[in-house]
């Protein structure tokens, strides 16, 4: 079996172009994950650490895509090695292998704690935007589906006996919806 290129590829929901990823790579095999890269439980990883052999290569375009924090990174990167699998990240210029490079390895570690650090300001920056957005009253989450004219509709179907079940299919929404519509 002759040694293989394999490309890992990550972005972070179904909405985003996996095509930039190492597009002027020749790669034998790639694996993609459409999911945030904060743990290491994702499946296009967990198929790709599978498959990859001793003397292939890894190739993944930046650190971030491989993991967004430090230990995950230094685990899966120390993890391939043993197998004899070289990884190498395309935007930092970095190849990991059996030959231990102290500087690549400091590099890694920065750049790691670099990624991790960004993540934690995301998370903050996150936090402090919904805080702020219920501060002001607004509403989070999936759009409201219920107004006025539908409150009184539920209303009015529930005062001449019908079902929660047969509203919600009358009115082509969830029974939760109904039960919300009732309490306003």
């Amino acid at each position: 079996m002759s040694h293989q290129v394999v490309g890992y590829i990550r972005v972070s929901s179904q909405g985003q172009n996996t095509a930039r990823q190492l597009a002027d790579i020749k790669l034998d095999k790639e694996f993609v994950d459409m999911v945030t890269g904060s743990n290491q439980d994702r499946e296009g990883l967990q198929e790709c650490l599978a498959y990859v052999r001793a003397g292939d290569q890894l190739v993944v375009d930046s650190i971030d895509r491989l993991a967004r924090n430090l230990q995950d990174l230094q685990e899966i990167v120390d993890r391939l090695i043993k197998k004899g699998v070289s990884v190498k990240f395309i935007k930092e210029n970095l190849t990991f292998n059996a030959n231990k490079d102290p500087m690549a390895t400091l590099t890694l570690q920065i750049m790691g704690a670099f990624a991790e650090f960004e993540r934690t300001m995301i998370r903050s920056r996150q936090k402090e935007g919904i805080a702020a957005a219920k501060k002001a009253g607004k509403h989070l989450g999936r759009p409201i589906k219920v107004d006025k004219k539908f409150i009184t509709v539920v209303k009015e179907k529930k005062e001449s006996c019908q079902s929660i079940r047969s509203i919600a299919k009358d009115m082509n929404v969830s029974r939760a919806t109904i039960y919300k519509a009732l309490e306003l």
